[in-house]
């Protein structure tokens, strides 16, 4: 949404940075590089040889690593930076949270007793349900689980969001959840899980967030768009 925001200020060369673990990402109206930097260093080096004159945290708010290296990067390549910090969602009337530190924390919270779960995690998490091959799950991710886990009951549901109530309630009442695996995303384009659940009486089983990052935050994507135009004319001003 920002890239497409900052794609048609004719002032501006955006560059839409990825990690490269989503196999087939959505296109983009900006240029996009994929790939990692090799840490804050690498970061800085790179902000410093391209003369970036403005750095924006859009990242997903669990992706703590490279939040951390592109607030240290900034400091170290003195380049302005701001994190676009989704707010996390609160539970309301009627959600059934258990608030957990890590996905083998949500595992142990299953328990021993067979359960139907219906895990929304990136694939870098699923690895610690291998360790609980008692329940039934459906896991929902972009792109395909390869190699598929070693589950006996396993459905895996690829799919690219955003997810409406109506969608997520009918998926899991075809499946009969008893309980989701999900994270604290914030925003609207997950949120469907969670108030389908709440409509069911399902339990959430819901991994904290990190911290939040070492930088200045703004909370929207008019927040953002306002910020660069601060940034670029303070520097401007600098004679930067």
């Amino acid at each position: 949404m920002l890239a497409e925001r900052l794609a048609s200020r004719s002032d501006l060369e955006v560059t839409l940075s990825l990690a490269g673990r989503t196999v087939s990402p959505a296109r983009q109206p900006v240029p996009v590089r994929r790939g990692g930097y090799g840490g804050a260093a690498g970061l800085a080096d790179y902000l410093m040889s391209e003369r970036i004159d403005a750095l924006i945290d859009a990242t997903h708010p669990y992706a703590s690593v490279i939040s951390a290296n592109a607030a240290a990067a900034a400091r170290d390549a003195k380049v302005p930076c701001v994190a676009l910090w989704r707010r996390p969602w609160t539970a309301v009337a009627g959600d059934r949270w258990i608030e957990v530190s890590d996905p083998a924390a949500a595992v142990h919270t299953l328990g021993q007793t067979p359960r139907r779960v219906f895990v929304t995690l990136g694939r870098q998490d699923l690895a610690p349900f291998s360790e609980a091959p008692q329940h039934h799950y459906v896991i929902r991710s972009v792109d395909p689980v390869d190699p598929p886990l070693p589950l006996p009951q396993v459905i895996y549901v690829t799919a690219r969001g955003p997810f409406s109530e109506a969608d997520d309630r009918a998926l899991m009442t075809k499946q009969r959840i008893d309980v989701v695996v999900a994270k604290n995303s914030g925003g609207t384009a997950t949120y469907g899980k969670i108030a389908a659940a709440r409509a069911l009486g399902i339990e959430v089983i819901m991994l904290r967030r990190p911290p939040e990052p070492e930088a200045p935050a703004v909370e929207t994507v008019d927040d953002a768009v306002a910020w660069v135009a601060h940034a670029l004319t303070s520097a401007a001003a600098r004679g930067v």
